[in-house]
């Protein structure tokens, strides 16, 4: 088993025994990917829900608009199919809601909402979702059987 950490506005694919790592998911959505017919998966960790709010563009990991292309890209590269691809969804936790005005979208749900959206429009279907709440949390991508176990230090373990 090899574990790949994804860091803040990265993006990696794996296969075989591999296990995509992020950590410290906040605001930020992971969008992951998964081919279950040739066991290739891939995870973005998303820092921003649009192009517009990022200062460069030479970040595809940056915003899900690229993120999901860059990584359907690489995993047909790998040998995966578009139409075989399922989506699952953690983070777009609001850290600091009591720090901001009542009413106000907070950034994570906006990376909720922009993943949702993109993946819509790519016609990838997402079968599992952990977002919301305002805690922290870490996923790790099982690329040999699909499995994401989603864990938080104040919520126990979510398997997705």
């Amino acid at each position: 088993m090899t574990e790949i950490l994804v860091r803040v506005a990265d993006l990696r694919i794996g296969g075989g025994d591999d296990v995509l790592v992020t950590i410290g998911l906040g605001s930020c959505v992971a969008i992951i990917l998964y081919d279950a017919a040739v066991r290739v998966g891939g995870l973005a960790h998303v820092l921003l829900p649009s192009p517009a709010l990022s200062r460069g563009s030479a970040n595809p990991a940056r915003v899900p608009q690229t993120a999901v292309p860059a990584m359907l890209s690489e995993m047909a590269n790998a040998g995966a199919s578009p139409r075989r691809i399922k989506a699952r969804l953690v983070g777009g936790a609001s850290m600091f809601a009591a720090l901001s005005t009542p009413g106000t979208i907070q950034m994570g749900e906006r990376n909720v909402v922009a993943a949702r959206h993109t993946l819509a429009s790519a016609g990838v279907p997402i079968v599992g979702e952990a977002v919301g709440g305002d805690f922290g949390r870490t996923v790790r991508l099982h690329v040999r059987d699909g499995r994401v176990d989603v864990t938080s230090v104040m919520h126990g373990n979510v398997v997705l």
